[in-house]
Parts: structure tokens; sequence; C-alpha cells
């Protein structure tokens, strides 16, 4: 399954050259991943409530072009890897206007408890485990 997800960006996140400074791109993965989840019926608040945090343990960001001020940009966003306590997002970013592919990215993260330890995620949450793994691409 893959998520988009379609906002415009704001003046706050444009450097002195006018164009969307790099680590907002960072964010704009957070917004995509946000909604995957939404989008399988869950939120983060409901994984904390259940005790399971989503630290990130590994990011990477390729910059093709740059994204300016007031573009409307298109995040999508693809579950890649899930493994152990370990789940892999990637992400394009598109301009909507033309949809020409401005980075591409992606975010590893560990499934922990509230003390940072590790969680067997798919011995303990089976169900949502078992979306996860229908939901890779």
């Amino acid at each position: 399954m893959s998520q988009e997800t379609t906002f415009r960006t704001r003046y706050a996140e444009t450097d002195q050259m006018g164009v969307i400074y790099h680590a907002n791109y960072f964010t704009w993965f957070e917004i995509g991943r946000t909604d995957f989840f939404r989008k399988m019926g869950m939120t983060y608040r409901s994984l904390e409530d259940e005790n399971i945090l989503l630290p990130v343990i590994d990011v990477g960001c390729k910059y093709i072009i740059a994204a300016k001020y007031d573009d409307e940009i298109t995040v999508k966003t693809k579950l890649t890897k899930l493994k152990g306590v370990k789940l892999q997002f990637e992400y394009e970013v598109y301009r909507k206007a033309d949809d020409v592919l401005l980075a591409k990215g992606y975010t590893m993260h560990a499934f922990v408890n509230k003390e940072l330890k590790p969680v067997n995620f798919r011995k303990s949450y089976k169900a949502v485990w078992d979306m996860l793994s229908e939901n890779i691409e």
C-alpha cells in the first residue's frame, strides 16, 4: 500500500535562497508516515497508548530538485521492510503541479517500549503486525 499526502509548502520552511530548507523533508516524511498509519486505522497515539514507540534509527534523503515556497507537494509513503524489531518506510516527494520527483528517502524505525527496550512486536501485537505485513511493498 502506498499512501499519498498532499500539502502546500510554507514560507517558514524556506532558507535564505528561497528554497525549502533540507531538514524539512524529514518532517514531510513524518507527515507521510503518520498518514500511512491513519489509513490503516491506527495512530501514533494509539501505539503509544499500547506502550510502543517507533524511534528513527536510520534516515536518508537524496535531493533531486529543490522545492520552493508555495509549491504543492505530494509525499508518497510506503512500508518496504518489516523484520524483527525494525520497520522501514520509503518516501518520494513530488511537486504536484508537474509531477516532478524532488527527493526520495527512507526512515528505519525500531519497535521499543517507553523504557526504550526492543519489543517483539510480532509476538506481542500479532494483529497489527499482520496488518503491517499485508501492506509491505
